[in-house]
């Protein structure tokens, strides 16, 4: 359906980002394929770093450790700057290709607050690196991407990182 004259689609994609480097490949990968610079379309990416909570209790081989709340607060600043530096990074790599972007930090279970912010903003795709996991270490780790993918009530896209040369 073509918009009418003067008028703009506004398409929103949101990429889910964390410290690997296939989280940015696969940005660079929207960024290079997904993207229409024409004037009847604006697309904004929306970059999503999700931060885990910090359990403040320690299971030592005896009883239960409580973290002093300085310790909270200092692995909750650096949680903090580690987001900030993860979505400044890929904030640069937007405005390099003249993309509007925008970044969200949320705390909590990855695959349930990526699933939960597509569906809040009315995301048109959300976009996710892969890390190719191997079955085993699937299966005990759990794959972000994979019950996104299942969860998610709008199109996904899983960016595979290229095949590594073999020696």
């Amino acid at each position: 359906m073509a918009a009418a004259a003067g008028e703009t689609k506004r398409k929103m994609i949101m990429v889910a980002m964390d410290e690997s480097e296939e989280s940015f490949y696969a940005l660079k990968w929207a960024l290079d394929h997904l993207l229409n610079n024409s004037e009847e379309e604006t697309t904004i990416i929306t970059l999503i770093n999700v931060q885990p909570p910090f359990s403040p209790m320690v299971y030592p081989a005896g009883p239960v450790v409580f973290a002093a709340p300085t310790m909270v607060e200092a692995v909750k600043k650096a949680q903090q700057e580690n987001a900030t530096t993860i979505l400044s990074r890929a904030f640069r790599m937007c405005t390099q290709k003249r993309v509007k972007a925008e970044t969200l930090i949320l705390e909590g279970d990855p695959k349930d607050k990526i699933c939960q912010a597509a569906d809040e903003l009315h995301v048109d795709l959300l976009v996710m690196g892969s890390r190719g996991l191997g079955k085993i270490k699937r299966a005990f780790l759990g794959s972000v991407s994979d019950y996104c993918a299942h969860h998610v009530h709008c199109p996904i896209l899983i960016v595979k990182p290229p095949k590594a040369p073999h020696k």
